[in-house]
């Protein structure tokens, strides 16, 4: 797992660093510079030497303004362009278009076209956005390339050898924008965002993609797709949620000076962390104890399924078990009890008694109850479910349909002293909560929601939220789109009861969230080990109940 920053705490650091240590800034963006100048490097190779002509590189098209004969500054710009075509023939060094914008963020990438030029490769690095607003250490970083033989030129997209020359390059380097960006992309900005996007040159983007919200992983208008992100000090969570996590490529986090010390103080002891698990990320499961029966490893009492919903149940009973489960009891409406009779073999359903003193006795003698796939939203069996929220003492998985029946009734969350927790899609989060759609800020709305209500909340999307009563979030690096199918949640449901009723797991956490935040991780990687096989369009749910072996397997301690 890897420690994440909020754009907030990311600039108290700097400044931490700056004003109170007495680091010189020039000193962390040379740092920054230097870490990003080695990505570019490493994605091109070493700088190649001039050598003779061999034929033709490329083909341009070059239009003129009018009809008839170029004027003699048409006839001027074509040599021109021809020429910057002609020399990839003769200088194959690797050409490298460094965007900067106006602020620090920019000075990074000044100083990693002046550290790529010193290196040998053709660099030239462009300012997009106004002069005027450039910071103080922008402008150093721009009179060292000057000294270098270098210049910050002003870009125009308008300007055919600028684009031309553009289209010959190697890399383009992304230094529009750090954690700062608050409102969507316009003007100059959006129009290069776009035009990089439509090439095939890898771009390495410094600490952000640009577009990309830091927080949030929202897109800001549209956003760079990056090969590579160069990532100062901490990621981001941005990185990792949402739409923002598809377009960072390869995540690099490096340290650019920042002491210990205030990171140690402003992060890692942070009342509310937040961590990314990313997919190759790895949990070592303990090995199950040799003198284990199944009641050691956990007796769930399953609450799901409805007319038309039969698959739910059995999905979620047979995840449990594939995840460890010991004992798995699935009660069902005696309606549909014949059909998932003939479906289980290792679960075992039961019909519901009427009584409700009977159904709670069972769920009491359990360690952990699930409830709600597939449960459906009749009056009747939502007031089953809340009676059972408020009455067991033991652990509780609510999802799907049992997460509904909570809608004007959270008090019921409330009043709960066993640890509860919560599976939502946004759609449900939503309709739990009385907010809008989207969720724009998905990280901070599930760690509010944990803390208010003492509960775990799993908030499901790409980069699935997990956060705990204590404001402590994980967000989850595996899964893909080949996921996105009625019965996947249904899955994650019965791998988080699993992991939390067994007793040997339990014991290790002092509250159960980081627990359930394995659970998606190893539900996800199920999900990515089934997208390599099968592929994200054919995959199914019940291909995840196939892959857990493996995933588990891999991840559990070797024997000594």
């Amino acid at each position: 797992m890897e420690i994440l920053a909020r754009m907030a705490q990311m600039k108290e650091l700097d400044r931490i660093a700056i004003e109170e240590r007495g680091i010189p800034s020039l000193e962390l963006m040379e740092n920054a510079a230097q870490a990003v100048a080695e990505a570019v490097i490493n994605l091109v190779g070493p700088a190649k030497q001039p050598k003779g002509a061999d034929g033709p590189a490329c083909i341009g098209v070059i239009v003129s303004s009018g009809s008839g004969q170029p004027t003699a500054e048409e006839q001027r710009e074509m040599e021109e362009i021809r020429s910057i075509v002609e020399s990839k023939n003769t200088d194959p060094t690797q050409r490298i278009a460094v965007f900067c914008g106006p602020g620090n963020n920019g000075g990074d990438g000044v100083a990693a076209a002046r550290i790529l030029r010193e290196a040998g490769y053709q660099v030239r690095a462009f300012l997009v956005g106004d002069r005027a607003k450039m910071t103080p250490d922008e402008r150093a970083m721009e009179e060292k390339l000057k000294a270098a033989g270098g210049e910050l030129e002003s870009l125009d997209l308008n300007d055919q050898r600028t684009t031309v020359w553009m289209s010959t390059c190697d890399c383009f380097v992304d230094a529009l924008f750090g954690v700062g960006l608050q409102r969507p992309l316009a003007g100059e900005f959006l129009a290069l965002v776009q035009r990089l996007n439509r090439t095939r040159t890898p771009v390495v983007s410094c600490d952000l993609p640009s577009g990309v919200h830091g927080d949030t992983g929202e897109i800001l208008g549209d956003v760079v797709q990056a090969k590579v992100t160069v990532t100062f000090t901490c990621a981001k969570p941005g990185l990792y949620l949402d739409a923002g996590a598809g377009r960072a490529g390869e995540i690099r986090t490096v340290d650019i000076g920042i002491p210990w010390e205030v990171l140690n103080s402003q992060i890692w002891r942070a009342p509310e962390q937040n961590w990314s698990m990313p997919s190759d990320g790895f949990r070592n499961l303990p090995r199950r104890p040799v003198d284990g029966h199944k009641g050691d490893f956990g007796k769930l009492f399953v609450l799901a399924g409805s007319e038309g919903y039969t698959g739910a149940p059995n999905l979620a009973a047979r995840a449990a078990l594939r995840t460890g489960a010991g004992l798995v009891f699935l009660g069902v409406p005696r309606e549909i009890y014949p059909i998932l009779a003939v479906k289980c073999d290792e679960a075992m359903p039961f019909p519901l008694p009427n009584e409700y003193s009977k159904i709670l006795e069972k769920a009491k003698n359990c360690d952990v109850a699930l409830i709600g796939p597939g449960l459906g939203q009749e009056p009747r069996t939502q007031r089953l479910v809340r009676s059972l929220l408020a009455d067991l003492d033991i652990p509780v998985v609510l999802d799907a349909d049992g997460i509904n029946a909570l809608c004007g009734h959270i008090d019921i969350l409330d009043k709960r002293s066993a640890p509860t927790v919560l599976t939502p899609h946004a759609g449900e989060y939503a309709r739990l909560t009385g907010t809008s759609l989207p969720v724009r800020d998905r990280l901070t709305a599930a760690r509010t929601f944990a803390k208010e209500h003492r509960c775990t909340l799993v908030l499901k999307g790409h980069g699935t939220v997990t956060a705990a009563p204590s404001g402590q979030c994980w967000i989850c690096g595996t899964g893909n789109p080949g996921m996105a199918k009625g019965g996947s949640g249904d899955v994650l449901a019965g791998m988080i009861a699993a992991l939390m009723g067994q007793k040997h797991l339990a014991g290790q956490y002092t509250d159960l969230s980081e627990l359930a935040a394995w659970a998606v991780w190893f539900h996800g990687k199920a999900g990515d080990v089934c997208a390599e096989k099968l592929g994200e369009y054919a995959m199914l749910p019940s291909d995840l109940l196939d892959a857990i072996p493996q995933v588990l397997m891999e991840c559990t301690e070797p024997e000594i």
